[in-house]
């Protein structure tokens, strides 16, 4: 190419995401992952030396880890980019939100930022359906929704994951019961609602894969309302948008797809190991009734997949780079 390769420092790599990063960049000619020897691994010394010395860091941490090596980029270093992948700087102002499908507007951003904020993997899937319609208006400021969302325990990190792929364990969990999950804070500002939904997230016996829904009442929406409308917002802002696709409306539209199993059900780990999110709109106008569900891989577009998507846009590469489309 016409760049020299860029070099990648993933901090974090031992972790569930800084591995999938690690496998998803592996193959790539362009980029030179740059490791430090593994007893050095979390050594502070040798972490600063390479935060400064890559183009792109990839922080796979906790919030407090991710807060203290962020402040590690030297105070001339205006060249390195840094991705978070942890909750730390997700509605903080002097970092991007890592979403491109929110707008163009949000793309053009990102490719001129150092500092991004990788979104949750269920927020990707509640703002992905909830802002376009906000935006057009059809959902007003301060609706009070709620968003109940499956995922595969690998959301949990490798201490949940040992549980189920090795110790007696409970066929599906919800959780989140103090209703101040550490999502809710961007689900409320990126989706343009100003309103914190109340959220239910569950895992089930299932490594990777997830589904968001979010039930609407037309009482709460734009008069006049229909579900081949809210449709045709979303089918209409993602027309262009390379890994987020809108499905047919409705059950029996779904249905004569094959993408229900055995007729009536929606799975949530058919995305596995891509960066693709799958947007549902199932009306019931009669009802008066709408129920909007978004696919994804919690590993992939809500975490791995969308640090690499937005690694190539800070890069100026093709947003695709190593992507199987």
């Amino acid at each position: 190419g016409l760049h020299a390769t860029k070099k990648v420092f993933i901090d974090g790599e031992a972790g569930t995401t800084g591995l999938q990063v690690r496998d998803r960049l592996a193959k790539r000619s362009d980029l030179e992952i740059i490791s430090p020897p593994s007893e050095l691994r979390k050594d502070e010394e040798t972490r600063k030396k390479f935060i400064n010395e890559a183009d792109v860091v990839i922080l796979c941490l906790p919030d407090a880890a991710s807060i203290e090596a962020a402040s590690w980029v030297e105070p001339e270093n205006d060249r390195t980019v840094l991705i978070d992948a942890s909750t730390a700087f997700r509605v903080d102002d002097n970092w991007t939100y890592g979403f491109p499908e929110l707008s163009e507007e949000q793309r053009n951003v990102l490719s001129k930022s150092k500092r991004i904020a990788n979104p949750g993997c269920y927020p990707t899937g509640f703002i992905g359906l909830t802002r376009p319609l906000v935006d057009a208006g059809i959902i007003p400021v301060g609706t009070p929704l709620t968003v109940n969302a499956i995922s595969g325990y690998s959301g949990g990190g490798k201490g949940l994951m040992q549980i189920f792929e090795e110790e007696e364990h409970e066929p599906w969990s919800a959780y989140g019961f103090a209703l101040s999950h550490k999502h809710i804070p961007e689900m409320s500002l990126y989706s343009g609602l100003g309103k914190n939904p109340i959220f239910q997230p569950q895992i089930a016996d299932f490594d990777q894969g997830m589904v968001v829904s979010v039930p609407l009442h037309y009482d709460w929406l734009k008069p006049g309302t229909t579900g081949e409308q809210i449709h045709n917002v979303l089918s209409s802002h993602y027309k262009d948008s390379i890994f987020v696709d809108v499905m047919p409306l409705g059950e029996n539209a779904i249905k004569e797809e094959g993408l229900l199993d055995r007729g009536a059900f929606l799975r949530p780990d058919t995305l596995k190991d891509t960066n693709r999110m799958q947007m549902f709109v199932f009306p019931n106008d009669e009802a008066g009734q709408a129920l909007l569900c978004a696919r994804l891989d919690n590993l992939g577009k809500g975490a791995s997949g969308a640090a690499v998507q937005n690694m190539n846009i800070a890069l100026g590469f093709d947003e695709t780079t190593g992507f199987d489309i």
